[in-house]
C-alpha cells in the first residue's frame, strides 16, 4: 500500500492512498473472528425482537393494568411512538455513524436503549410510557445504521447476503424470548401481572448489559478508517483479522491483490450525500424506498397488533398470548436461515421478487379466510407462520439492499434515511391504523388493512425484479464505488 500526500495535512487528510484492504477482507474464509462479530452485533436484533414482542404480548396486561388502563388505540399509539423514535434515532445516529465511525456509535446507542427500556418499567401513565418507548426506539434505530454498515464492511462478499439476512432474522430469537418471558411474567399464579409487565421490560435492559461487554471485541471498520485518514490503524486491524482467518481456497492463487486508490477525507458534506442518493443513485434509492415502505407496513402493522387480533376476535387471554408468538417467531427465524443462502446463489433480484410477492399473495388469502370466519386462533397462527417464513427474508433483504448498493461514505446515512422514510410512511401509521380497525370489531375492516399490506408487498416485488441490483458475491466497491475513489492514471 502506498500513500501519496496531496498536501501535508495531519492524519493523512486529503492524501491519496492506494490500498488492497477491501480485496484482502473479501478473500478470507469464515472464521472465529466473523462469528464473534456476528454474535456481538446480532444481539441488537434480538433486543429489538424482545422489545417489540413484549409490547405486543403485554398489550392485554397493559389494558388490564390498574395504573395504565390502555385502550386498543393506546396500544397502537405507543407502538407508533416506538417506531417514531426509531425513525429519528436512525437519522441522527446514521449521520454520526458516517461522520465519526461505526464503533463509537455502538456504545452511545446501546446506552440510550438500556436507560430507556429500564425507565419503561417505571411508567406511570400513557405519556410516560409512550415517551420511554420513543427513546427506546431511538436507541434501536441508531443501532440499525451502525451495525448494518459494519456487517457489510467486515464480512467477506461470498457470505454477505446470507449473513446479513440471518442476523436480521435473529430478531425472532428475541421475539421467542419475549414470548416465553411473557408466558411466565403474565401468569397470575406466578406473579402479579402489574409487576410482571414491569419486570418484562427490565429483561431487555439486563440483556443489553451483556452486549456492552461483547462489543469490546469489535474493531472499527478498516474500510471506514482508510477513507477517513487513518490508514495505519486500518492496516493493523486487517493484519489482526488475517491472523485469525485463513484465506479462502478460491482466493489462494492470488499473489497480488487488486488495489483501489482513495482520496482520504475528514467527512462527507450533506450536499454530497444528497447528490449521491437522489441524483447519481436515484434508481437505487427508489428501489430501497419501495422495499422499506412495503416491509415496514407489512410487519409493523401486523406484528404490533397480533395480540389484539387474538384477544379481540379469538378470545385468547393475555397470559396465553406468548404461546401463539413462539411458532410465529420460529417461522420468521427459519425463513432467513433456510432461504438466505439462495440470495447469494440464485441472486438478489429473483429472491427479493419471490419473497415479497409470495408474502403479499399469502396475506391476501389468509385475510380473506379471516374475514370469512374460517380460521381459529390456531390456524390463524399457522397462517402467519407460513406467511412470515417468506416475509422475514424479504424484510431483511430490504436492509441488505440499502446497505450494499450505496458508496461507503454514505452507507450508514442511506440505511438511516430509507429505514426512517419507510418506517415513517409504512411503519408508524400501521400500528395505529390497525389498532383503530381492530377497535371497530369488524373483520372486514381488518381484512381491508391486510389487503393494503398485500398490495404494497406485491408492488415492491415487481419493483425489485425490474430495477434491483445483482450484488450477490460482488465486492462492495464494485457494487458502488466509494465517492473518494481516484481513477488510476
Amino acid at each position: 500500500m502506498a500513500i501519496i500526500p496531496a498536501q501535508p495535512l495531519p492524519r493523512y487528510a486529503d492524501a491519496i492512498v492506494e490500498t488492497d484492504i477491501p480485496a484482502r477482507l473479501d478473500s478470507l474464509r469464515w472464521s472465529l473472528f466473523h462469528t464473534r462479530v456476528v454474535t456481538a452485533l446480532g444481539i441488537t436484533w434480538i433486543l429489538d425482537g424482545l422489545e417489540v414482542t413484549l409490547a405486543g404480548a403485554l398489550s392485554g396486561a397493559l389494558k388490564d393494568s390498574p395504573t395504565l388502563q390502555f385502550t386498543n388505540f393506546d396500544i397502537g399509539l405507543v407502538g407508533s411512538a416506538y417506531l417514531a423514535g426509531a425513525v429519528l434515532g436512525a437519522l441522527g445516529f446514521g449521520w454520526l455513524t458516517d461522520r465519526i465511525g461505526r464503533k463509537k456509535l455502538f456504545f452511545v446507542t446501546l446506552a440510550l436503549y438500556l436507560t430507556a427500556t429500564a425507565a419503561t418499567a417505571l411508567s406511570w401513565d400513557l405519556v410516560s410510557f409512550a415517551l420511554f418507548r420513543f427513546l427506546t426506539g431511538a436507541g434501536i434505530g441508531g443501532e440499525y445504521t451502525a451495525i448494518n454498515s459494519t456487517i457489510q464492511e467486515l464480512v467477506p462478499a461470498r457470505y454477505r447476503g446470507w449473513t446479513d439476512l440471518t442476523i436480521n432474522g435473529s430478531f425472532w430469537i428475541g421475539a421467542a424470548l419475549g414470548a416465553a418471558g411473557a408466558i411466565v411474567l403474565l401468569d397470575p399464579q406466578v406473579i402479579d401481572p402489574e409487576l410482571g409487565w414491569r419486570l418484562a421490560f427490565l429483561t431487555g435492559a439486563v440483556l443489553g448489559l451483556v452486549v456492552f461487554v461483547m462489543r469490546l471485541w469489535i474493531p472499527e471498520s478498516p474500510r471506514w478508517l482508510m477513507i477517513h485518514g487513518r490508514p495505519d490503524q486500518a492496516i493493523h486491524i486487517v493484519a489482526e483479522i488475517e491472523r485469525m482467518a485463513a484465506r479462502h481456497p478460491d482466493a489462494a492463487a492470488n499473489e497480488a491483490w487488486p488495489t483501489i486508490r482513495l482520496r482520504m477525507r475528514d467527512h462527507t458534506p450533506l450536499r454530497e450525500v444528497a447528490r449521491t442518493l437522489f441524483s447519481a443513485y436515484r434508481q437505487r434509492s427508489l428501489v430501497g424506498l419501495a422495499l422499506m415502505i412495503a416491509q415496514a407496513f407489512f410487519y409493523n402493522a401486523i406484528f404490533f397488533t397480533y395480540a389484539l387480533v387474538l384477544s379481540t376476535f379469538f378470545g385468547i387471554p393475555a397470559e396465553r398470548i406468548g404461546w401463539y408468538v413462539l411458532p410465529f417467531a420460529a417461522g420468521n427465524f427459519l425463513g432467513p436461515l433456510l432461504l438466505g443462502r439462495l440470495f447469494d446463489t440464485i441472486g438478489r433480484r429473483a429472491m427479493i421478487a419471490f419473497t415479497y410477492g409470495i408474502s403479499g399473495v399469502l396475506l391476501a388469502i389468509s385475510g380473506y379466510l379471516f374475514a370469512a370466519g374460517a380460521l381459529t386462533a390456531q390456524t390463524q397462527t399457522i397462517a402467519w407462520m407460513v406467511i412470515f417464513f417468506f416475509a422475514s427474508p424479504a424484510a431483511s433483504a430490504a436492509y441488505l439492499t440499502v446497505s450494499e448498493t450505496f458508496p461507503l461514505e454514505v452507507r450508514a446515512l442511506a440505511i438511516a434515511m430509507f429505514y426512517a422514510i419507510g418506517t415513517a410512511i409504512g411503519g408508524v401509521a400501521g400500528p395505529a391504523l390497525f389498532g383503530a380497525l381492530i377497535d371497530s370489531g369488524s373483520r372486514d375492516s381488518v381484512f381491508a388493512g391486510y389487503c393494503l399490506g398485500s398490495g404494497l408487498m406485491i408492488a415492491a416485488a415487481l419493483i425489485g425484479w425490474r430495477y434491483g441490483i445483482a450484488a450477490e458475491r460482488r465486492p462492495l466497491e464494485s457494487v458502488a464505488s466509494p465517492l473518494a475513489v481516484v481513477e488510476s492514471r
